[in-house]
């Protein structure tokens, strides 16, 4: 049951680009809809753990109001499986990859993050921005909000 999801941990490849800012867009958005949901973000891989936001994510949320400077990238731990109601990944491969990680009873948090929250179909994926260009990272926090708002309507339910 949906309304059961106390804690979130968006989930991506290093947690520099789309993750941080999901959980940015998150926190901001379950503040403003007056949700008490904890939101964290982490990475399947740890070649990024204690950096900050790339620069270009970091910019795009600021143009929409989401702050990410205090953010700093780490990668998933076991005992995220305990700590979170929901890991919500944002592709295929983090699924894949998260789903590996995961002790026995965790499978059954993980989840697509655009399908988990009601506006995509199963499988869709929240490209990685990382190799493209600025309007890669401008179409991140379009989704991030899409998702986000598609999360607020499912716990509000």
């Amino acid at each position: 049951m949906a309304t059961s999801v106390k804690n979130i941990l968006f989930v991506c490849m290093g947690n520099i680009c789309r993750s941080p800012v999901v959980e940015a867009v998150a926190r901001t958005r379950f503040a403003r809809a007056g949700l008490g949901v904890i939101v964290d973000s982490a990475g399947t891989g740890g070649w990024h753990a204690g950096d900050g936001a790339d620069p270009r994510s970091s910019a795009s949320a600021l143009t929409r109001g989401y702050d990410l400077s205090a953010h700093r990238a780490r990668q998933v731990s076991a005992e995220d499986f305990q700590r979170f109601d929901k890991l919500l990944v944002m592709d295929r491969m983090n699924l894949r990859d998260l789903t590996r990680m995961a002790p026995g009873q965790g499978h059954n948090k993980i989840a697509m993050f655009l399908h988990w929250s009601g506006v995509a179909a199963d499988h869709v994926d929240l490209p990685d921005p990382y190799y493209g260009q600025a309007r890669d990272f401008e179409r991140v926090v379009d989704l991030a909000e899409q998702g986000v708002e598609g999360l607020i309507a499912k716990l509000t339910r």
